[in-house]
């Protein structure tokens, strides 16, 4: 039977050049087996998971008879439900592990499909690998996945991807935080594979949350802590915790609980919240904290500052560099969305939204005193910027670019609401993506709107184009079709977009219309196929909009595009939770775009 190697806690980042870092998971360990007669998933403690995660054996079902002259094959690694490619979700994947319902199952595996993840490659045919060194077992492992058309790296798009490893710390991080991953393994190179035992050369690095609770009881039968918060003027339960702690920091919290608590009849003690500490956990949602490790006591933090509203900033992970200003200053006041949800929300978003704006000119509209005051528009970087606040040189003007993390917060803390992107990132001359905007009378019209994306969809598959579609996060919606680099020309573009836009006008006449003037519409939606040119924007995917609900401009699956559709309801509060639940619409963008197939859209510019 397998028994995984695993690693140790460490807090100290490995220095030396012997040591390589991959991505930590937060997902099942897992062993994937494929021999001959069965494919089968197994877990740390010998459970079979086959079963709860039909799409990864179909996945290796497709490929048999390439698979055939490899096998046996072990595969060690981590089943997950990706949210980005070096995020997973924890909670969705204990949800698809309970289910018993086969039915339920192949639902959640259409919905939110499982991916295994192979870090190590421990028996190939019939030769076992454990005594190679872990380079070795790394360079058959990326051989082996080549031979089968398999990802050697992550791949949203497939059932079964590989990790990579990094010979530099910092980058990885950077942009492990950046996604909220879990942590990071530093492995020594030349070591080899010891099943069973828990050793010191794979280190495991957490990437902490850091939480401030409140002392409020104690448990001296399993030696948990209870810590809670203010809400208002309430208590709230976050969750317990009992690891982390030095000896002596243990016995001076449990003494002083003894002599100041009060014992219950289930020999339990409440204390009143005085005791301030500070908890390492990877999420604090429902009452649990996930992970928890005591970090420290927080004797310098009165009692009164350790609020809900605090906790939920601290899990965001809000970037120390930006000096945030007038949090609490509301800039949807319908909704009461404050400046903090608004920055809490381009955190959570921001592993998403920077990929698209990367590298382009932003045109932002401000709205310094919220949405229902005056707004002006920005697209020029201006000199008190920070230096992470990236800019474009043109004629001596500089313009905004918005490539990290902290420019992004930094932007929203000057109340900048929307962000609007050209067609084509900086130093370049051709269009990276062809965008549709549908754009109705009113949201009373904005069923036109789905009709129309529609019929865009049914062009596209005709065509063989991968395309997405959006809200525009107002009263329509935007059909995007990725572009490989330098592909197509703006003039070429235009041509598409033209034919296009009359070919919808001239199958639904009474419905759609390519006239410019508002007054001489009606009530019919315009195709706009003149916006998509160089200099133009488009609001970004994932840009809020000053409506009065706090609106998101928010990518969609395109099952979702259909009557019941209100894209009022996506908003920066329910977004980041939609995420969670469903994944990103856009999540294989990237990836699609590079091998996207124009062959049939140039033939269709050509006859034009």
């Amino acid at each position: 039977m397998w028994k995984p190697m695993l690693p140790m806690l460490s807090e100290k980042i490995p220095e030396q050049n012997s040591w390589v870092f991959e991505v930590k998971y937060d997902g099942f360990r897992s062993l994937l087996s494929i021999t001959e007669s069965k494919v089968q998933l197994i877990s740390r403690n010998g459970k079979d998971l086959s079963e709860n995660f039909p799409e990864i054996i179909g996945f290796c079902e497709e490929y048999r008879n390439l698979l055939r002259p490899e096998l046996p094959i072990h595969l060690d690694g981590e089943l997950v439900i990706l949210n980005s490619p070096l995020q997973a979700n924890f909670s969705l994947l204990q949800q698809r592990g309970r289910l018993k319902n086969l039915t339920k199952i192949k639902e959640h595996a259409s919905k939110r499909p499982a991916t295994f993840l192979a870090f190590d490659l421990i028996r190939w045919k019939n030769n076992g690998l454990e005594n190679q060194p872990y380079e070795k077992r790394k360079d058959d492992l990326a051989q082996l996945f080549s031979k089968l058309g398999w990802p050697v790296d992550v791949s949203l798009s497939s059932r079964i991807g590989g990790i990579k490893y990094y010979d530099k710390f910092a980058p990885v991080w950077d942009q492990l935080q950046l996604e909220y991953g879990e942590g990071l393994i530093a492995k020594r190179k030349k070591t080899l594979y010891e099943q069973g035992k828990r050793v010191d050369y794979w280190l495991k690095l957490k990437n902490w949350r850091k939480v401030n609770g409140l002392i409020t009881g104690f448990d001296p039968n399993n030696a948990y802590f209870e810590a809670a918060v203010y809400d208002r003027d309430q208590l709230v339960n976050i969750g317990l915790f009992k690891h982390g702690f030095e000896e002596s920091e243990f016995e001076t919290l449990r003494s002083l609980i003894y002599e100041k608590g009060e014992k219950t009849k289930d020999g339990k003690y409440i204390v009143s919240p005085q005791i301030s500490v500070q908890i390492n956990c990877l999420q604090a949602e429902d009452g649990q904290l996930r992970e928890p490790m005591f970090d420290c006591f927080r004797f310098d933090l009165p009692p009164e500052e350790i609020t809900y509203k605090k906790l939920i900033k601290d899990i965001a992970m809000l970037p120390q560099s930006v000096d945030i200003t007038n949090p609490d200053k509301p800039l949807w006041p319908q909704p009461d969305f404050s400046k903090q949800d608004l920055l809490i929300f381009l955190r959570k978003v921001s592993p998403y939204m920077l990929p698209h704006i990367l590298d382009k000119r932003l045109t932002l509209i401000r709205y310094p005193h919220g949405v229902t005051d005056q707004s002006f528009y920005q697209k020029h970087r201006p000199d008190y910027a920070p230096d992470y606040v990236g800019k474009a040189v043109e004629n001596g003007e500089e313009f905004i670019l918005c490539n990290t993390m902290e420019a992004l917060i930094w932007l929203g803390n000057q109340a900048a609401i929307e962000y609007h992107m050209p067609f084509q990132r900086e130093n370049k001359t051709y269009p990276d993506e062809i965008v549709f905007d549908l754009d109705p009378p009113s949201r009373q019209e904005f069923p036109l709107a789905i009709e129309a994306a529609k019929l865009l969809k049914n062009i596209c598959d005709h065509l063989e184009l991968t395309s997405y579609v959006k809200t525009s996060g107002n009263k329509g919606l935007q059909v995007h079709i990725p572009l490989p680099e330098n592909s197509l020309s703006y003039d070429e573009t235009r041509k598409f977009t033209e034919a296009v836009a009359f070919l919808l006008v001239n199958h639904e006449p009474t419905l759609f219309t390519i006239e410019r003037l508002k007054k001489n519409r009606g009530n019919k939606l315009y195709v706009d196929y003149i916006q998509h040119a160089e200099g133009k924007t488009i609001v970004a995917p994932f840009s809020p909009r000053a409506t009065e609900s706090g609106s998101v401009s928010t990518p969609l699956f395109w099952s979702e595009v259909k009557e019941n559709l209100n894209p009022m309801e996506f908003t920066i509060q329910s977004v980041p939770e939609r995420i969670e639940l469903y994944g990103n619409p856009l999540g294989d963008y990237f990836e699609k775009k590079e091998k996207q197939n124009l062959t049939k859209l140039k033939q269709l510019i050509d006859n034009e």
